[in-house]
Formats: C-alpha cells, structure tokens, sequence
C-alpha cells in the first residue's frame, strides 16, 4: 500500500478533528486495501465486511444528526470519509447516494420517515438507492415523465428511470417523479420526491452492462402501477426541486472527493514506484521527466481537494455552495484523470497491471466528468451564475 502521510496535511484539514477522523479511516479502510476491493469487484460479490465495520465506527453516519443516530457532523466530514475510502484503494459509490438521500430525509422528511431510515443509514445496516436520471430527460430534470398520481390511500407511480446505482443491494429507492396535478405550465415541473421500498410490486429493473469497475451495479428501472401510502412522499408535494438541492451540492462534493482520493492513491503509488525502480542505477524518480508531470499533478490534486472542502464548509454553514460544489466536482474529475494516467505512464507496462491498482479505476475517474452533472453543464452554470454571462442552453 503506498504512504498516505505524504498527504495528511493542514492544508485541508484545518481542525484537529478532521485530522483524527482522516487517520482513523484511513487505518480501518487501509486495513482492506486495494487488493480487496478488486477482488470484490471481480467476484462480483459487495464489501459487505467493510461497510459493516464503517458503520460500527460510526463513519457512514457522520454527517446525519445524533438525534437519529448519527454523529452530528456534516458535509465537510462525510468528504474526509469518502475521500479517505478511495485514498486507500476502495472508492465507495454507495457513499455518494448516502450524501443525497440521508440529508434530504433530514430536512424534509416526516418523523415517521426519519426514524425509520436515518439510524439504519447511519449504522449502515439500511441502503436507501437514489432515481432521477432519465434516458429523455438528460441533464434537464424538468423533463422528468415518471409520475406520481394521487390514488386512494396514497400515490401511483408509472414512469422510467436510466443508471439508477445499487438498487440491487437496497432497501429503497428514493425516486423523483412530476406531479402532474401541480403543474402550474410555466414550462417548469412540479417535482416530488418518495422514499419507496426497492421489492415493491410493480418495481423492476434490468442491468446496464457498465465499463464502470465498482461493487455497485447499474440498472433501468421500471414503475408500473407502483402504489405508495401518503407517508411515502418526502416533504412537501410538489416542490422537490428545491427540496433535491439538499442533496445535489453534497452529491457534486462527495463525487469531487471520490476522485481526490483516487487521485492520492494513483500519485502515491507512483511516487513509491518512482523511487524503487530503478533504470541504469538511478531511481527513474530521479529524472524530471517523471518527477515534474508527479509535481504537477499533486499540485493539482491538493487545489481540488481545497475547494471541495471549501465547499463543504460552505454547505455546512448554510450558504450557497452552488459554486464552489459545481467547481470542486469539475476541478477534481479533471486533476484525477490528469494524475491517474501519469501514475499509469510512470509504472510502464506494469500500470495496465492489475496487479498495480491503477487502470481498473479509470472508468470510475473518467465517470465523474460526466456524472452526476457533466463538465458541460457546470461551465454553463460558472459561465451563468459566476461571470454574469448570457444564458446558452
């Protein structure tokens, strides 16, 4: 496993907390290793003993209230979890639902709802999966056309939903669907947003076969006649737009930390690399060939590192981290790439080894330029709200 201390900096962690929470991951998770992951990832079995003893430590809950559970914490600690996780060879996508589905219910969600999802996210004992990529719809959420219809008793569901993650290992799906009653035609949807369980009748999905080398799979789900109770709509009806961005900006950080950690793992393991090998009698490190494009991409990795927790702590304050979460997701997909391939082009031959870690973690990396919001999309938004420029979609 490579040195992680050459990464344990003030530069990020700037209270003592945080430090204490990054070395106490990292020594659970560093337990595991890179070799474990890939070897779940293979079977294609999950890493079930590593989630439990994640939430035994009370880590998958740090950022849900103690109330139900949690430790209290917030965005910014959630980031150190997921970001440490991938640092140690295991990036969780899993963590990443949690970060949109635990706050929505804890902002929104009726008592009834909170406790009964809440402790078991917390705890890691309940997975609560997330829906709202359609294949029509695209980055557009207005264009959503899975409904819910009010019935007798409660709610009908019927729709389609695209790249929905780990239903398969869930309890329930959160699923956003127009509500068409509410709509008001001013071209903008009426959303709402239901927990629903994910063995519900009239529930379905199929595979998408993914390039995406994780424990958790990808699927099409269906929603035929899906009948829910009153209880199952989370907050106010109508309004989940407002109510999602609860938990995008904390989606768009925790997939920004994901590839952060990723990216400390690919440029530690090179730096050993560097080090060790050695060509003629001298450590290929010892060229500037191979040691400047490391330096580069370190620099790099610690900007995008500093501006998701920036956006963290924004978030955790209650400010608009719109942003800084757009930017960090962007900055940090781009600088992982950037380090993952120079960590490839040092190991030689050996970097397609999967021997070496490196290459079964490009699909996951390059993922993130994509999803949740596409590098496109965000320079639209920075181009928009950040430079004032004319709207070009």
């Amino acid at each position: 496993m490579a040195d992680q201390s050459l990464f344990y900096n003030n530069l990020v962690d700037t209270a003592d907390h945080h430090a204490d929470l990054r070395a106490s991951v990292g020594k659970l998770v560093g337990k595991y290793g890179r070799k474990y992951f890939q070897d779940v990832v293979t079977n294609g079995t999950q890493p079930d003993e590593l989630w439990a003893e994640l939430g035994s430590a009370g880590f998958l809950g740090v950022h849900i209230p103690e109330a139900y559970g949690g430790s209290g914490g917030g965005l910014a600690e959630l980031n150190i979890v997921i970001e440490e996780c991938a640092a140690q060879g295991c990036p969780m996508l899993s963590l990443v639902i949690a970060s949109i589905c635990a706050p929505i219910i804890a902002a929104y969600g009726s008592t009834e709802l909170k406790d009964k999802w809440l402790p078991g996210i917390a705890t890691g004992k309940l997975k609560m999966a997330f829906a709202i990529t359609e294949p029509d719809a695209g980055s557009n959420t207005h264009n959503v056309t899975t409904s819910a219809r009010k019935v007798d008793g409660g709610w009908s569901i019927h729709g389609a939903k695209y790249w929905t993650s780990g239903i398969d290992e869930s309890d329930a799906v959160m699923v956003v669907a127009k509500d068409p009653e509410m709509e008001t035609g001013n071209g903008r949807s009426a959303l709402s947003l239901f927990v629903m369980p994910a063995d519900a009748p009239g529930i379905s999905y199929t595979r998408i076969d993914a390039a995406v080398k994780t424990p958790e799979r990808q699927f099409s789900v269906f929603f035929d006649d899906v009948r829910l109770p009153e209880e199952a709509l989370v907050g106010e009806r109508g309004v989940g737009l407002r109510q999602l961005f609860v938990g995008l900006n904390p989606e768009r950080v925790s997939a920004a930390a994901i590839n952060n950690g990723i990216s400390r793992f690919a440029i530690a393991q090179a730096a050993r690399y560097a080090n060790e090998r050695s060509v003629w009698e001298t450590p290929i490190g010892a060229h500037q060939g191979v040691a400047h494009p490391l330096a580069e991409s370190y620099i790099g990795v610690q900007s995008a590192r500093l501006l998701a927790a920036r956006a963290a702590q924004l978030f955790d304050q209650g400010e608009d981290a719109g942003e800084a979460a757009n930017m960090a997701k962007f900055l940090a997909a781009e600088t992982s790439l950037k380090a993952l391939d120079q960590a490839i082009q040092v190991h030689g031959g050996n970097g397609l080894s999967h021997e070496y870690g490196l290459a079964d973690l490009w699909f996951i990396a390059r993922l993130h330029k994509t999803a949740p919001v596409s590098r496109e999309m965000i320079l639209n938004y920075i181009a928009q709200h950040g430079l004032g420029l004319p709207k070009s979609y």
